[in-house]
């Protein structure tokens, strides 16, 4: 059996864990070493495009579909490019803005 270089690149819907889902041009990318599936969402009604690399064991399902159906689907599903969790963020923000201070009388 040969092995193939062709490149893995089509539209498609990629389902992960945590009930999330990313559509738009999905291919293969390699960083480091490890091997990841790269979905580039398009931008869809006024939002702005970003790229998803996801891991392997991480992916429920790729659905490959037209680029019509792709798009459609990335403006009813649309996930954030980006979720922002830090605890080292919420330490740093003071408890109460509003006058935990002592007065100096």
């Amino acid at each position: 059996m040969s092995e193939s270089n062709e490149r893995f690149e089509c539209w498609g819907v990629v389902e992960v864990m945590g009930h999330r889902r990313f559509s738009g041009k999905v291919s293969e990318q390699s960083i480091g070493g490890a091997s990841f599936v790269r979905v580039d969402v398009p931008a869809v009604e006024g939002r702005l495009p970003f790229t998803k690399l996801l891991g392997a064991g991480s992916i429920y399902c790729i659905t490959p579909c037209s680029e019509a159906v792709a798009r459609a689907d990335a403006a009813q599903s649309y996930e954030k490019p980006v979720t922002i969790y830090s605890p080292s963020m919420h330490l740093a923000l003071p408890f109460d803005e509003g006058g935990d201070e002592e007065d100096g009388d």
